[in-house]
């Protein structure tokens, strides 16, 4: 018995080596180095999380363009709606423009990861306390995710993005024109992508 599970094991290793193996030389096909643009969309979770009453839940939905040099780098840009959230006293929405430099490693032929990194530019409208106003800043974001080609020129993708965007409801209350915020957006989302 002990001989029978031995050699299956065996068996069943040889196998996963020889299917990486070929897999990992399907990663030649000329479709992946080809250059490009792309169009895509997100939708996904968003946490807002700081220590204040901004903090809250919502959904996020992004479009995206971006330029693909080969299959390892790729520049990005995307609108992003963050929407509406906060609570009866604190309401903040948000809305957002960014561009990044996203590095990508092929895993097969169909599945990579990646990572992704750049500049958000946001615009807020607030209300606290009965006090409304508006605010714009620039904030850092980093991301990662993993994608799934079904076909050369479409794939499904996932994906994790923190953004730095700072808001703090404390401060705004106790001066309506201190915007030293501390927030960040965290978003998680689902999306697609199409390569021309």
């Amino acid at each position: 018995m002990k001989k029978s599970i031995t050699a299956f094991a065996g068996i069943a290793a040889l196998t996963s080596l020889t299917a990486f193996s070929a897999s990992a030389q399907s990663l030649d096909t000329p479709w992946q180095d080809q250059p490009g643009f792309y169009v895509g969309g997100n939708y996904g979770y968003l946490k807002v999380d700081g220590q204040d009453d901004f903090d809250d839940d919502n959904d996020v939905i992004q479009g995206l363009v971006g330029y693909r040099f080969n299959r390892y780098l790729a520049i990005e840009g995307s609108v992003i709606d963050f929407g509406d959230y906060g609570n009866n006293l604190s309401r903040a929405d948000t809305d957002g423009w960014t561009a990044g430099v996203k590095g990508i490693l092929p895993i097969t032929n169909q599945f990579s990861v990646y990572a992704k990194a750049g500049q958000l530019w946001w615009d807020t409208d607030y209300s606290v306390n009965g006090v409304s106003g508006s605010y714009d800043d620039e904030s850092l974001f980093i991301g990662a995710g993993v994608a799934y080609n079904i076909t050369e020129n479409f794939l499904v993708n996932a994906e994790y993005t923190v953004y730095d965007a700072d808001l703090d409801a404390n401060d705004l209350a106790d001066d309506p024109g201190d915007v030293d915020f501390n927030t960040d957006l965290k978003q998680a989302s689902v999306g697609v992508e199409y390569r021309f």
